[in-house]
């Protein structure tokens, strides 16, 4: 039997179907707005590219960064958490490695975040609220107590001050007598984002830049396991970036920091092959796994073509994904379970380095223990239950998923091109472009939500009382108390001369061009604080006011 044509089929069988009982819709879209087709087929799909072109491990990545991808290693279990104080935090810590996680993530408080010690008059009510505080390597030492940092690597969520916390990280083991050489992890370090969606910026963009380039030369020749940037389109997505603009705005930024670099001195081949990437997974599972896959391809052309990269493995996209935290709902909280296993679902299937899956109890306080082991069964079942880990790439050659990774590098590149014509992801900041672009997403995606067009169960749709959980993590008074007298303590007892000498070389290192990152680590060897440092920043820097789009 011939075979008949889409449009023959669709007269035929389609059509009358349509007439007779319509459709739930006029039409349907992807989250990111994407026109989605009944069907896809060989003949819908546009472009000569077979995906058989492609072969994961291979340039340009499309299909994996390892030729075998999870049936070689699985992807690292990184949960993400950060209790009220250091020795609560060690002991989440311990309890999710002794529970089978394969890396740590760690989450700071909000003073830690932008500069301020644990008894600065602004970290008052804030002090362990949104993760662990660190003011010293005293803190420091009790956070990663009895955890070999030889033999596990911890991402860290930091920015505006991530590299007095890699300082810190590098003296805490060497007091465990390890070298830096030996240490594998991320900072996060990308404070344009911070410019865009979170806020919790400190300087303005050049000097803060200069401080990330400075990270990139000290780690390329004394950290060389450490990823020494994590640029983050998560949390533009949490603020209401559709999966398009999470995409261009990523690589936008990760061109400025690539060009900052290169303009310092570095070869792009010495640094290139340490820098990853975080993004958000959230519940539409094709446009995700798409998305991931489109990021790959798209790194890989921006590094040979651009930025004329010989390494393969600059080419290489490597990736963290985190579940959606804006998806959480506090109605029906145990429908989150559900949510996140979708999510880190489309994760896997998009082929993730790492993966922390959000605990169902995240929209309400900090999680608890329990909450937290069901989200890491999540991704362990995955791994050892699912099959999905089984064959590398297992959706491609899917005429709907090919289409929708062509669609997203296409629409992406439109973006960054229209940045570039501004000059750059920092004028672009400057100019409000990308937050007002998350602004018109964000308010789309409400209007949807209110209109009933996007349906959120539990919240809008298919409504129920919801009990209260009786347990949530809480945050004792004398946890805060105990971290101020813990610090009041250390200030005490510390050689100040010490550490007024330290500040003075770093001082001198920043007003001198010097890379600041040898005199941070003396800084804090003599017990002088986030705090003190960062206030010594501000002074040479200034400080950054805030970006405003109208």
């Amino acid at each position: 039997m011939a075979k008949r044509t889409l449009e023959e089929w669709e007269e035929t069988t389609l059509n009358p179907l349509k007439e007779r009982f319509g459709e739930r819709r006029d039409s349907f879209e992807t989250t990111s707005g994407i026109p989605i087709n009944t069907i896809y087929s060989e003949r819908t799909k546009p472009g000569p590219t077979e995906f058989t072109d492609e072969y994961p491990g291979e340039y340009p990545f499309t299909r994996g960064v390892q030729a075998n991808m999870y049936r070689g290693r699985l992807w690292t279990m990184r949960q993400y958490a950060g209790l009220a104080s250091p020795e609560e935090s060690n002991r989440r810590y311990r309890y999710l490695l002794d529970q089978g996680q394969t890396g740590l993530s760690v989450a700071f408080d909000l003073p830690t975040q932008t500069g301020y010690d644990s008894d600065h008059p602004m970290a008052t009510g804030e002090v362990g609220r949104t993760g662990v505080p660190i003011s010293s390597l005293a803190d420091m030492e009790i956070l990663f107590d009895k955890i070999p940092l030889d033999k596990v690597s911890t991402s860290m969520t930091i920015n505006a001050t991530a590299s007095v916390l890699l300082a810190l990280y590098i003296a805490v083991a060497k007091k465990q007598g390890i070298m830096p050489e030996a240490l594998s992890g991320t900072i996060q370090n990308d404070i344009l984002k911070e410019y865009i969606a979170r806020g919790t910026y400190i300087y303005p963009p050049e000097p803060s830049m200069r401080l990330i380039t400075d990270v990139f030369q000290f780690c390329s020749n004394n950290v060389p396991k450490w990823n020494t940037i994590s640029i983050s389109g998560y949390h533009m997505s949490e603020a209401g970036a559709n999966a398009v603009q999470e995409l261009a705005f990523t690589f936008s930024n990760a061109i400025a920091y690539v060009e900052a670099a290169i303009s310092s001195g570095l070869d792009v081949d010495a640094f290139a092959g340490r820098l990853s990437f975080f993004f958000v997974a959230q519940s539409n599972l094709f446009e995700e796994v798409a998305k991931y896959r489109a990021a790959r391809r798209m790194w890989a052309k921006i590094m040979r073509e651009r930025f004329n990269a010989k390494n393969d493995r600059s080419c290489m996209m490597r990736f963290h994904t985190q579940t959606a935290g804006v998806t959480l709902t506090a109605q029906q909280p145990d429908n989150n379970v559900i949510r996140t296993t979708i999510q880190a679902l489309a994760a896997v299937l998009g082929g993730t380095q790492s993966l922390h899956v959000n605990s169902k109890d995240e929209a309400l306080a900090l999680p608890t223990e329990e909450s937290v082991q069901i989200s890491l069964r999540t991704q362990q079942i995955l791994a050892h239950e699912s099959g999905v880990s089984e064959s590398v790439d297992p959706l491609a050659g899917s005429y709907y998923v090919e289409h929708l990774t062509d669609e997203l590098e296409s629409q992406a590149f439109k973006y960054i091109e229209s940045m570039d014509g501004m000059g750059g992801a920092v004028e672009a900041i400057r100019e409000g472009f990308q937050i007002q672009e998350i602004h018109n997403s964000a308010y789309q995606h409400q209007k949807e939500v209110e209109s009933l067009d996007r349906v959120v169960v539990g919240v809008n749709q298919y409504q129920s009382p919801t009990p209260p959980i009786e347990k949530l993590q809480t945050i004792s008074p004398s946890e805060t108390q105990n971290q101020l007298a813990r610090l009041a303590k250390m200030k005490s007892e510390r050689n100040d001369k010490e550490v007024h000498e330290s500040l003075e070389n770093l001082r001198v290192a920043t007003r001198g061009g010097s890379n600041t990152m040898p005199a941070l680590i003396k800084c804090v060897e003599s017990y002088a604080t986030v705090g003190e440092i960062s206030d010594l920043f501000r002074d040479i820097f200034g400080e950054q006011t805030e970006f405003t789009p109208f």
